[in-house]
C-alpha cells in the first residue's frame, strides 16, 4: 500500500523539476498542459520568486494587487521594477476594480500579478473578470502571473471558481500550492504551470536556490493529489461549518463587529469598532487569549483584523469565544468606539 511505498522510498536526490508522476498529475488539472509545463517548487513562494526573477528586469513596469501577500509586490520592487498597486478597497465591499486595472496598464507593462481568491480580503474574480484581466494584460503585451494559492477552496454563497489563468492562453501563468487547498503547508510543495520555455528558465535559476523538491515531500504530494476529491470534500465541510459559525458570531457582536464574508478561499477582514490600534489588539489577543488574528494595519486597513476560516471547527469556535472574552474585557475596562478624527 501507500505506507509501504513511502517506507521503501530511497532518499537519494529527487528529480530536479519534480517527479514525472507528480508533474503529470498536476498537468491533468489544466488544459493543454504536459509535464514540461509544470515545475515543482518549494512552496508557491519559490515559484513566484523564480518567475519574478526570470520574467522581470530593472525598470520593467509591473501591476500588483494591494493589500496582498507581501512577496507579490515587494520582490518586483527589490528587482528594480516600477510597481503600480492595484488596490482592493472596502469602498465596494472588497471587489476587484477592473476599470482601475485598465487605468494602471501602460504600453511598457511587462507583468500583471493577481491573487484570487484574495489574501487578505476574500475578494474573488468571477470567470468573466478573470478573462478580462487576461485580455487587458494581453492587449499591452504583458503576461499574467496568477497566484492561485486558494484554488479548490469554494465558499458557500461565494463565486464560481474561474478556470486557472494558464488555461486562458500563452500569456497566462498559474502558481499553486499544497499548503492551502490540501491543508499541507508542512510539505513545502508548490508549482507553476507555464509555457515550457519559462519553466525551463525557472528550473535553471532554481539550481542556484533549492536544487530540487524533497523526495519524501514529492511522494506525499502525489498521495494527496490521488485523493484530491476526498480532501476537497473534507475542506468544504470545514469551510461551511466555520463560515456559519463566523456569521453567527459577527451577528452576536453587531455593536462592534462587521465583515464581508469571503467569496472564495479562507481569509477575510473583520472590522471592529473599538478605539484600539489593530496591532495592539492583535498582540492582546495573542498574548492574553492565545488567539491569532493578524492586524489589519499590516495590510493598510486599520481597525480591521484578518481572520481565517480553515481551522478545525471546534478549535475555530473556541477561538471566537476567546476573542469575545477579550472584547468584553476591553469594554468592561471602559474602551469605547472609534473616535471620529
Amino acid at each position: 500500500g501507500a505506507v509501504e511505498r513511502l517506507l521503501d522510498l530511497r532518499l537519494g536526490y529527487s528529480e530536479a523539476t519534480g517527479t514525472l508522476r507528480l508533474r503529470s498529475l498536476l498537468a491533468q488539472t489544466y488544459e493543454d498542459c504536459g509535464p514540461d509545463n509544470i515545475l515543482v517548487t518549494t512552496g508557491a513562494i519559490e515559484a513566484n520568486f523564480l518567475l519574478f526573477n526570470v520574467l522581470l528586469s530593472p525598470g520593467d513596469h509591473v501591476v500588483a494587487p494591494y493589500p496582498a501577500y507581501q512577496q507579490l509586490y515587494s520582490v518586483p520592487r527589490a528587482l528594480g521594477c516600477d510597481v503600480s498597486l492595484w488596490r482592493v478597497s472596502d469602498d465596494n465591499g472588497f471587489r476587484f476594480d477592473l476599470e482601475g486595472l485598465e487605468r494602471l496598464l501602460r504600453p511598457e507593462t511587462r507583468l500583471v500579478v493577481i491573487n484570487s481568491p484574495h489574501n487578505p480580503t476574500g475578494a474573488m474574480l468571477t470567470p468573466g473578470e478573470f478573462q478580462q484581466v487576461y485580455d487587458l494584460a494581453d492587449s499591452v503585451g504583458a503576461r499574467v502571473l496568477s497566484d492561485e494559492a486558494y484554488r479548490w477552496l469554494a465558499v458557500p454563497g461565494g463565486f464560481e471558481s474561474p478556470p486557472p489563468m494558464y488555461n486562458l492562453g500563452p500569456a497566462g501563468i498559474s502558481v499553486g500550492t499544497f499548503s492551502k487547498p490540501f491543508g499541507l503547508p508542512g510539505l513545502r510543495i508548490g508549482w507553476m504551470a507555464a509555457p515550457a520555455e519559462i519553466t525551463a528558465e525557472c528550473w535553471a535559476m532554481r539550481d542556484y536556490v533549492s536544487l530540487s523538491p524533497g523526495k519524501l515531500n514529492d511522494a506525499l504530494a502525489v498521495l494527496a493529489l490521488e485523493h484530491r476529491e476526498q480532501i476537497v470534500q473534507r475542506n468544504a465541510a470545514i469551510i461551511g461549518a466555520n463560515l456559519a459559525t463566523a456569521n453567527r458570531w459577527v451577528a452576536e457582536h453587531a455593536d462592534i463587529l462587521s465583515w464581508t464574508p469571503p467569496l472564495g478561499g479562507l481569509l477575510a477582514l473583520l472590522r471592529y469598532n473599538l478605539d484600539i490600534a489593530s496591532l495592539d489588539l492583535a498582540n492582546k489577543l495573542a498574548e492574553e487569549h492565545s488567539v491569532m488574528l493578524a492586524p489589519g494595519s499590516a495590510f493598510g486597513f486599520e481597525h480591521h483584523l484578518r481572520i481565517g476560516i480553515g481551522q478545525e471547527p471546534s478549535v475555530f469556535a473556541a477561538g471566537l469565544e476567546r476573542a469575545s472574552a477579550c472584547f468584553a474585557s476591553l469594554q468592561a475596562d471602559g474602551l469605547g468606539p472609534i473616535q471620529a478624527q
